[in-house]
């Protein structure tokens, strides 16, 4: 394994050498610090963004087309909705609509209150998005335990029948929020393999000795961390893709979502400046649209 250092960011593939599993890594700082503070979010629904992000990340970035990875969850708590999106390019968004008051008092007694305690009875979910000449691939589950990590476990072992195990962070520090991610995966055996069930459980055994406070070290990078886990195996580790944070909001989207509405209707959105302002509720940024110019 290369002793290279991997900066923020990124998200890369690892195999553990003659064993039968796979994993991803990812590290995530001014891309999730964007992100997270691009709204005014309690530190208990940030650290839940941040874990969604991270998971989008980890899941997405194995995709082998042009296209979309989609992280939800819904529910009837505090958190009403949570969304992380990823695009092959590398690009991240995410997003979350919660009751602040609510949030407060579900935190109290709780250092960090997870994913059950905010989130409540509702749905995790993971969207496979190729393009609107393809049609979309949804996976669902029922949020179970205090993690998203929890909840995107049972969602492999329904969904794709495969044993995942994952393991998030979210912190921050003083260069602002951080993230983390660490995935593996059981390849299924055969006939030429023969039983892989040791293998997987002394990798879980490894897994688990993963600190939080590791995923999101500045001083320790991916390929440190994983040589800590693994280096008895060895791991082979594969080129990263770099991280993003970005918006799909432009004017032009939102001068057409406007001149959907008839005169009147715009004529009661406009503002003491004269103008329609319009919010990004991913990435916070204000759209100031002449009535005119829709008119037009």
């Amino acid at each position: 394994m290369s002793d290279t250092e991997i900066p923020d960011d990124v998200v890369g593939a690892f195999q553990i050498e003659g064993e039968t599993v796979r994993g991803r890594v990812a590290r995530l700082g001014p891309a999730i610090d964007a992100i997270l503070s691009a709204h005014d979010y309690p530190e208990a629904v940030a650290n839940l963004l941040g874990e969604a992000c991270a998971t989008a990340a980890l899941v997405g970035s194995n995709l082998k087309f042009d296209g979309r990875l989609v992280v939800e969850a819904r529910g009837g708590g505090p958190v009403a909705y949570l969304v992380a999106d990823y695009d092959t390019s590398g690009g991240l968004r995410g997003f979350c609509r919660f009751d602040a008051d609510k949030v407060a008092e579900a935190s109290k007694g709780f250092v960090r209150p997870g994913a059950k305690s905010l989130l409540g009875e509702g749905v995790f979910m993971m969207t496979i998005d190729q393009g609107s000449e393809m049609d979309r691939y949804q996976g669902i589950t029922d949020i179970q335990g205090e993690t998203l990590a929890l909840c995107a476990e049972q969602y492999f072992a329904q969904s794709e029948q495969t044993p995942t195990r994952l393991r998030l962070a979210v912190g921050r520090s003083d260069t602002g929020w951080r993230a983390g991610g660490l995935l593996i995966q059981h390849i299924a055996e055969d006939d030429a393999r023969g039983s892989t069930e040791e293998a997987w459980r002394r990798t879980q055994m490894l897994f688990e000795t993963t600190g939080e406070d590791e995923l999101v070290d500045l001083e320790l990078s991916s390929n440190q961390l994983l040589f800590r886990l693994f280096h008895e195996d060895g791991v082979r580790v594969f080129n990263p893709k770099t991280l993003h944070a970005f918006c799909r909001c432009n004017l032009a989207r939102i001068e057409t979502v406007l001149k959907s509405f008839d005169a009147n209707e715009r004529a009661d959105m406009v503002e003491p400046d004269g103008n329609i302002h319009v919010t990004c509720e991913y990435c916070s940024k204000v759209y100031a649209i002449a009535p005119d110019t829709l008119a037009a």
